[in-house]
């Protein structure tokens, strides 16, 4: 196998041609579905390997049961969308961002050996900067009350006790050398990619005490230092106590980067990825296309039809509508 089609958001998609792969990787912002024909004709070739990666938007890739080549499924929002899970099932490959919704893909159509956490990553060019520190505590990310409103009403109770708090949106590898501390928050429980781009960027830590494998991959007081989620009193406790510390801070900056770069950049889950799919045992991929109208109608038929309901573009929805009987393409 040497040839990749990664179809979504890139992820560690550029790490792939250091691994060996002829990439063709295709990202797109226009209301779009694609068929096995679509993605050959973009591509100019027929993959020996498809990656379907999660855009955050309804499934963009149909007739995935039936393709012929080794087919991954990458789940990162699984803590938005319930779906994926069922879709998944689909491939003959999960990666599932997430470790406390692993179980969701389970006792379905994937076996165990299928389905693997790839937990989220920093990029191999997020390095640390100059550390030009103007704000005690700084937070890189989205403040919206529609769109995150825990982190809002989080966010006012915290400023209230930490007064050299800011918030801001932009180029977090510019930002995060301006903050004694970086300050994380998890609208929705999540281990998000700000964990690794703040530690990845040389940053003293401080983020709420999750699941999903957080103190699995980080150690608590060693790495990072974690608050207890949405604990305003908590976390302005912490930062306190790291403000008037400069060598702890400089300790936690050390320990951490050194684990994103031991194990946690975009080359290491390229990797990872690379040694699955070249130890897959292809007859397995022949096993999932003869059960693909058992797969379509139990698990992915009742996703095509509330797509096909549930949206307004008369194309996409005659494209769900033939997706559930097995049609599109």
């Amino acid at each position: 196998m040497k040839r990749l089609l990664w179809i979504g958001s890139p992820f560690f998609s550029p790490a792939l041609p250091a691994c060996g792969w002829e990439l063709c990787a295709i990202n797109f912002e226009n209301l779009a579905v694609f068929s096995w024909a679509d993605l050959v004709a973009r591509a100019g070739w027929e993959p020996d390997v498809l990656v379907v990666a999660d855009k955050s938007r309804p499934p963009f890739v149909l007739g995935v049961e039936n393709m012929p080549c080794l087919t991954v499924a990458y789940c990162v929002d699984t803590h938005i969308h319930s779906w994926l899970p069922l879709y998944a099932q689909a491939f003959d490959l999960c990666l599932a961002s997430l470790r406390d919704h692993l179980p969701l893909f389970k006792n379905k159509a994937l076996g165990e050996e299928c389905i693997h956490w790839f937990p989220a990553f920093a990029k191999d060019d997020d390095r640390p900067g100059s550390l030009e520190e103007k704000w005690d505590c700084l937070f890189v990310g989205t403040l919206s009350g529609d769109k995150t409103p825990k982190r809002m009403a989080f966010m006012q109770e915290l400023r209230a006790l930490v007064p050299g708090l800011h918030a801001v949106r932009g180029d977090y590898r510019r930002l995060f050398p301006t903050g004694r501390v970086a300050l994380n928050h998890c609208e929705a429980g999540d281990l998000n990619f700000r964990v690794f781009e703040a530690l990845g960027c040389g940053a003293c830590l401080l983020t709420p005490r999750i699941g999903h494998g957080l103190l699995n991959l980080f150690q608590d007081g060693v790495h990072l230092v974690t608050y207890n989620p949405d604990d305003a009193e908590d976390a302005a406790r912490r930062i306190h106590e790291l403000l008037a510390n400069p060598l702890k801070r400089s300790l936690l900056r050390t320990a951490g980067l050194a684990a994103i770069d031991a194990g946690h950049r975009a080359r290491h889950r390229a990797e990872e990825l690379s040694r699955l799919l070249r130890a897959w045992p292809l007859p397995r991929t022949l096993e999932r296309r003869q059960q693909a109208t058992q797969v379509r109608e139990r698990w992915l038929r009742i996703i095509y039809l509330h797509m096909a309901e549930s949206e307004t573009d008369p194309r996409m929805r005659a494209a769900y509508l033939q997706a559930a009987q097995g049609a599109f393409g």
